[in-house]
């Protein structure tokens, strides 16, 4: 049986290669809008964090999303991501 490859992404914040599904992927698309995608599948550039709340602190305090995505992102956003990871 074959085995199937399992995707691996960067962490933008540790740079910590992770699977797909243990990183969080936040997208901006080509009106500017940031949004956090569930599915992973959202057109428009992304950038992966990992599900960890110390690592979204960090995210905040660096404003490492921001510089990736190259755009501001408002506090509603970092209150769904946090939501998001405290489900999880």
């Amino acid at each position: 049986m074959k085995v199937k490859k399992i995707p691996m992404r960067s962490c933008v914040i540790t740079h910590e290669k992770c699977e797909k599904r243990e990183l969080l992927r936040i997208v901006k698309d080509k009106d500017g809008v940031v949004s956090v995608d569930l599915t992973g599948k959202m057109n428009g550039r992304g950038a992966y964090i990992k599900k960890d709340l110390e690592v979204l602190e960090k995210a905040k305090k660096t404003k490492a999303l921001e510089k990736h995505l190259e755009t501001s992102i408002p506090d509603s956003i970092y209150e769904s991501i946090e939501k998001i990871i405290k489900e999880n």
